[in-house]
């Protein structure tokens, strides 16, 4: 087995594989059937859409780098920038096109200005979870349409990390009705943010961290971000009374590793492998991440920072949902590539929502 195929087969195992790919490495260069291994430190800079450090998003940037490192047994080094570190966070995707970085960290709505079909490849409003996307991306063809959609710009895409169901946002005044969301300024993102604006809101696309100045100072009404363990370390509950559930707007936000694909494709295969092998893994421990910790600061900001938990009346959510279907439709309309990837999405929900209404759902259910 050649050692690419050996390493993509490891999967989240990578990391214990990385000793028997050096030996093997060696092995083989004695026989000459091997190129040898370079001596120079490959070395990498990542940009990413978050505040450096931030828990869970730029955490899980710094995971993806560490895992290259650590595979690569130091044949490569990523180093990681924040966002407005090298360039600001909603300039990654070009940065990265261009060559100025050689891998990004983000999430593909933020590119809807190229293609308004790359959101397809981030969330769907009452669309699929972590666990779906997962299992689109690896065993339905998603990851096969979003590299087509983005080999255009130079670019290999590659899930690196899932937020999970997201909270619905932080808000000032109580949502009793559909009527409530009038003449809200919201930072809320992609397609959420477009039915969000046909419910009578006003979607603003800004970086995480801007939100908390622009609530406390009343550029937002509201805001959405992530979720408890996200909101919590920004502060959210100092600035806005009421925190709504659920996230019907992002159900399993998937983040992308964006890669150059001259700089990926000038990395021996053992490289390329274990750079994806490492997307991977971060994909998979963010998810760990936010289930670990979601629900511990849930209960530090209900019980001691007293914020008052509420969930959306139904009226409202069945009214977004039917905006949010409008949107998703429309764009999918737009373009060939949009045709395709949502007929892919679509069909891989039905499959998945019909499996888990009696494994998942009913599990839940007895559970309760």
């Amino acid at each position: 087995m050649k050692r690419r195929e050996f390493v993509s087969k490891m999967g989240i195992g990578a990391i214990a594989g990385a000793g028997l790919l050096s030996a093997c490495g060696k092995k083989e260069e004695s026989h000459g059937t091997e190129k040898p291994v370079a001596k120079t430190e490959i070395k990498w800079d990542m940009v990413t859409t978050w505040p450096k450090d931030f828990p869970g998003l730029g955490t899980g940037a710094n995971t993806l780098a560490r895992t290259i490192n650590e595979l690569s047994g130091g044949r490569m080094h990523v180093t990681v920038y924040g966002a407005k570190e090298i360039v600001p966070a909603f300039e990654v995707f070009d940065a990265v096109s261009n060559g100025t970085a050689q891998i990004g960290h983000g999430a593909a709505y933020y590119w809807k200005g190229k293609n308004e079909a790359f959101q397809f490849f981030s969330t769907v409003p009452f669309g699929m979870n972590a666990q779906e996307m997962n299992g689109w991306m690896f065993h339905g063809g998603g990851l096969e349409l979003w590299k087509e959609a983005y080999a255009p710009f130079n670019l290999i895409p590659a899930p690196a990390g899932n937020t999970t169901v997201q909270m619905a946002g932080w808000f000032n005044k109580e949502i009793n009705s559909i009527d409530s969301l009038k003449g809200l300024k919201m930072r809320i993102p992609g397609l959420g943010g477009e039915a969000f604006s046909r419910a009578g809101g006003t979607p603003v696309n800004m970086p995480g961290g801007e939100l908390f100045t622009a609530l406390q100072t009343g550029v937002l009404d509201a805001t959405e971000w992530v979720g408890p363990y996200n909101d919590l370390a920004f502060g959210f509950h100092k600035v806005a009374k009421y925190y709504y559930y659920p996230g019907w707007h992002e159900p399993g936000t998937t983040l992308e590793a964006i890669i150059n694909k001259k700089a990926f494709e000038a990395l021996p295969e053992d490289l390329q492998a274990i750079v994806m092998a490492a997307c991977r893994i971060a994909n998979q421990d963010m998810v760990d991440e936010y289930t670990a910790n979601n629900n511990a600061a849930l209960y530090e900001l209900v019980n001691v920072h007293k914020v008052e938990l509420r969930r959306l009346p139904d009226d409202v959510l069945a009214r977004l949902k039917e905006l949010s279907d409008d949107v998703v439709h429309e764009v999918a309309n737009k373009s060939e590539l949009g045709k395709n990837v949502f007929d892919s999405y679509n069909k891989f929900r039905q499959q998945a929502h019909d499996w888990h209404n009696i494994s998942e759902r009913a599990y839940y259910n007895a559970r309760s």
